[in-house]
């Protein structure tokens, strides 16, 4: 990830905390990448309720991917 938009880390217990925090983060990385058209979106499961957003060089401008860890 080679970004100076800085990742956003959600930490929740609940799913309905769980899409509401990552339906925000997307859409400010949407923003985010929107003004330079070449990132993709990474959303990484990191555990049971931790959860990190970022743009990533790794995904294609428009897309955005999961992964669990």
């Amino acid at each position: 990830m080679h970004s100076a938009i800085a990742p956003i880390d959600i930490h929740v217990t609940g799913r309905e905390a769980l899409d509401e925090r990552l339906e925000a983060a997307v859409k400010h990385l949407q923003e985010a990448a929107m003004r330079t058209g070449r990132h993709g979106i990474l959303v990484t499961r990191n555990r049971a309720g931790s959860y990190t957003a970022a743009l990533s060089d790794q995904v294609p401008f428009g897309l955005t991917r999961e992964l669990v860890r």
